[in-house]
């Protein structure tokens, strides 16, 4: 693969979605879908991106590159799943959903028979926003379509063309730079500039899920220091009011969302978990309390007391100035101040 000149990104999300991931991703700017694709970027190759929401095609000439990688003739190619993947074999009629139209029947072609073909060809597979990563919200107990992430539809143990796992980059929707610098990454080991990407146990990139909300969060030290919200209008930790940051694994509070302004709890939103295997089902009810915060923020509001008063003191002290070592208020640098 080193040394490749030409990339071609096929992107699909007609599956279970909203289409907020590709939505979300046209805010990238480290770097930007725009950068990536008009070769402003040294180093990379060329890249061609087939996604409905940025291109100018549209109907069958849009199917084309589809067909094409199908076909072995737009090698390599990286393949992009945004959306719950449904369980076609669970229902007695009709599809969950479908891409492009079946020209011998005239019907539409599933998009998990989508996902079958150009998998297993493609050099890269990456699973976009929760939805793809782990089902996300239509995967939720009950839904009737059995919804499931891609790692469940082609087994955790899959390897593309490239001999790469599937790369999941969660979030709801994923974050934009979170995608397209994960997306940079693969460019830049496509061209032999870079080693295998690095994944933690549920298949993220582990330097962008490598540490939790509360880690990166504005609000950490209020935690540590016993100060909880009891509304949304408090600067202070919001742990008590539902926050699950402390244990989940999100650079968003650190990174921002757009220009490193946002995050949700840096703007008064809790977190939910949405870029965990476990959203939504372990994580709800919402705005409740999380199991065990009752617990550690008891110990933290103790100990947090007796910490606040100490750097009370401490900060006190450090706000006048030094008394030039010697007992006493008066100077004795030989100065006479003209103003007093």
């Amino acid at each position: 693969m080193a040394g490749v000149e030409e990339v071609h990104i096929l992107w699909i999300s007609e599956l279970l979605s909203c289409d907020g991931d590709s939505v979300s991703v046209t805010a990238a700017m480290q770097p930007s879908i725009e950068d990536v694709v008009m070769g402003n970027i040294p180093g990379l190759p060329k890249v061609h991106l087939h996604n409905k929401v940025l291109a100018y095609e549209n109907g069958d000439e849009f199917m084309q590159a589809f067909y094409k990688a199908e076909r072995g003739e737009l090698d390599p190619f990286v393949l992009v799943i945004e959306g719950s993947i449904p369980n076609e074999r669970i229902k007695s009629e009709g599809y969950w959903a479908g891409l492009g139209t079946d020209p011998a029947t005239g019907q539409p072609i599933p998009t998990t028979q989508w996902i079958d073909r150009l998998a297993p060809k493609a050099w890269g597979v990456v699973a976009c926003g929760t939805c793809a990563t782990y089902g996300g919200i239509h995967a939720m107990a009950g839904n009737p379509t059995g919804a499931m992430g891609l790692a469940d539809y082609l087994g955790w143990d899959f390897r593309s063309a490239g001999g790469l796992p599937i790369v999941n980059v969660p979030g709801c929707p994923v974050q934009p730079d979170n995608f397209m610098e994960t997306v940079l990454y693969l460019l830049y080991q496509a061209a032999g500039m870079a080693p295998v990407i690095p994944l933690d146990d549920a298949l993220r990139p582990t330097w962008l899920f490598g540490k939790t909300v509360h880690e990166g969060c504005d609000r950490g030290s209020y935690y540590e220091q016993g100060q909880f919200a009891s509304d949304y209008n408090s600067p202070q930790c919001l742990v008590k009011l539902g926050c699950w940051g402390p244990v989940v694994n999100c650079n968003v509070p650190k990174r921002g969302w757009m220009a490193g302004i946002g995050g949700c709890p840096n703007v008064g939103g809790i977190c939910i978990g949405c870029t965990m295997p476990g959203f939504p089902d372990k994580f709800m009810p919402f705005m409740d309390e999380p199991p065990g915060a009752k617990i550690s923020s008891a110990l933290s509001g103790a100990y947090g007391g007796v910490v606040r008063k100490l750097r009370g003191i401490t900060n006190h002290t450090v706000n006048e100035e030094t008394k030039w070592r010697h007992k006493g208020s008066t100077l004795t640098t030989g100065y006479r101040p003209r103003w007093k």
